[in-house]
């Protein structure tokens, strides 16, 4: 029951959210006004449900430390975007074709703020959080990791790839930064900076959305595997690597912490005595 009412509140804001914020048609102060709105709003919204349903403190929120852990976040997901699209460049698969739209960039900083925030409440913050409470961390990461690639499979341009590559690169490796971290400001700094620097900076494609021009007029040719094709860059070979090389370091942290845990057994039914 608990579940259901903590989703039902972050999904509530989150459709709200983004139906505003898309209507907004990128008029850049209105998408920066309702994305940071939604952002905000879910926080606390996520805050107030968890606390009332558990009768706890909301530590994997806490406004204690979230500047510290949000730097760090943003700082991975910007440094591993970056990565994937110097390799690119190197490989001439990536161009810049010029200056891209201020407005543009800041219209996307608005709406990637609020899916960064409400994907990972949802995600993370809720349906891993619970599962992995009753059947431990390696099956609430793999379940919540497919959810989140499924998800995308309603996004344009997608394919049955590029819904194993986010599932991959990204519900797997917001996951484990997640265990790793027992705070949800990590993997909400990673996937604001990932996304953001995806759109907002390198002016490619994020997950397959139209969106205005970032600050730069990216432009990616050369074989799908490697750019993404019409689904962005979230599709190359080379995000999944990221994605599973970051992986792999957070689940490597979240065991040397002692953060896995194993599946709850269900005690035994009482013997009865003669």
């Amino acid at each position: 029951m608990r579940l259901v009412k903590q989703l039902a509140v972050v999904v509530l804001i989150s459709l709200v959210g983004s139906q505003l914020t898309l209507a907004m048609n990128w008029n850049t102060p209105l998408t920066l006004l309702f994305g940071f709105a939604t952002a905000v709003l879910a926080l606390l919204g996520y805050r107030w449900v968890v606390g009332r349903t558990e009768h706890r403190e909301v530590t994997e929120l806490s406004w204690s430390g979230a500047r510290t852990a949000l730097g760090r976040g943003l700082l991975i997901g910007l440094v591993m975007f970056t990565g994937v699209i110097v390799n690119l460049a190197l490989l001439g698969d990536y161009h810049v074709a010029g200056w891209g739209s201020l407005t543009g960039a800041l219209a996307l900083f608005g709406f990637t703020a609020a899916a960064a925030v409400t994907e990972e409440l949802m995600y993370r913050g809720v349906l891993l959080r619970i599962i992995e409470g009753r059947f431990g961390s390696f099956a609430a990461l793999g379940f919540t990791a497919l959810l989140f690639g499924l998800s995308h499979l309603l996004n344009p341009h997608a394919t049955l790839w590029s819904a194993i590559a986010i599932a991959v690169e990204a519900g797997g490796m917001l996951g484990a930064a997640y265990i790793a971290t027992r705070n949800l400001w990590v993997p909400i700094g990673l996937h604001f900076a990932w996304n953001y620097a995806e759109g907002g900076i390198f002016g490619t494609q994020i997950s397959g959305k139209d969106a205005p021009q970032g600050l730069l007029d990216g432009v990616l040719s050369g074989p799908a595997a490697l750019t993404g094709g019409g689904f962005g860059p979230e599709a190359s070979i080379y995000s999944v690597a990221a994605g599973l090389i970051v992986t792999i370091g957070f689940l490597w942290l979240a065991k040397r912490r002692g953060h896995l845990m194993p599946a709850r057994r269900t005690a035994p039914a009482a013997t009865l005595v003669p």
